[in-house]
């Protein structure tokens, strides 16, 4: 027949190390809080930089491939463009202040970004997934091209 033995240990320093462990976390931590400080301050020193055309052409990207995988998850139209211009314009109100160069160093309302994001998103999305914008859409927003088309001659 076995004997099953059972050892107890004591260890006098475990409560100690516990407390150590506790301790040190917050030890750990504190270099990110005296750095972040100093990084907040350096980034507010610099003013954002407006959104080139890279960017831009970006965000736009990303903004059709969310309308058309939303889309395709039979999200509705308007809610996938919705959703996807206005985190367009958290990005350029968070990384560019609002700017975009092709309007110069002025920032934009939140409304002139918005009409822009969509506009753009939609545009993208009618390239990557026509088949996933809704005609009468489609219809508006090649007469808003054509006519931008003949105010430019």
């Amino acid at each position: 027949m076995r004997h099953h033995v059972c050892v107890f240990r004591f260890d006098p320093l475990r409560p100690l190390n516990r407390l150590r462990s506790a301790l040190s976390a917050p030890l750990l931590l504190l270099p990110l809080c005296l750095a972040a400080p100093a990084a907040m301050a350096q980034s507010a020193a610099k003013a954002p930089k407006p959104a080139s055309n890279d960017d831009v052409f970006l965000y736009r990207g990303m903004g059709s491939s969310f309308v058309c995988n939303a889309r395709t998850a039979g999200i509705e139209f308007p809610k996938a463009v919705g959703v996807a211009a206005a985190t367009y314009v958290q990005l350029l109100n968070g990384r560019h202040g609002g700017k975009v160069a092709s309007t110069g160093n002025k920032k934009l309302t939140n409304e002139q970004l918005f009409a822009g994001a969509e506009f753009q998103i939609i545009t993208g999305a009618m390239q990557f997934c026509p088949d996933k914008v809704p005609a009468d859409v489609k219809t508006k927003v090649e007469e808003a091209l054509k006519k931008a088309k003949a105010a430019k001659k």
